[in-house]
């Protein structure tokens, strides 16, 4: 089975995330988003695998939301998608990925049921 983590380090939850997935036996690919963001496609896919919308994996709170024009209500899926390319800071964390499925790791035992 092949696990990929999408992971900030200086999150708790991220960290808490990786160490579960560790304590169960799986090393994880181990993507550090913020030095190596998903690609266009890429996170459209995880958005598929999560059955979620862009704006519902955006961390509204931060600056670049608001200061890259993101609150826009009339941008667009494709938009969205890409403006969370160019500011990975804005991408919830922690995603991992396996078997086909995504699962954003808030709590961090969400995960376990993609596994």
């Amino acid at each position: 089975m092949t696990v990929k983590i999408y992971h900030n380090p200086r999150c708790t939850k991220s960290r808490q995330t990786l160490q579960l997935l560790k304590d169960k036996g799986i090393e994880p690919e181990v993507v550090e988003y913020l030095k190596t963001p998903p690609s266009i496609d890429d996170l459209a896919d995880i958005l598929e695998k999560l059955g979620m919308e862009p704006r519902d994996l955006m961390r509204k709170q931060e600056a670049e939301y608001k200061g890259n024009g993101l609150d826009n209500s009339a941008l667009d899926r494709q938009a969205l998608i890409s403006g969370m390319v160019a500011n990975p800071i804005l991408i919830e964390r922690p995603i991992v990925v396996a078997n086909g499925k995504a699962a954003i790791g808030r709590p961090p035992e969400n995960v376990l049921g993609i596994l």
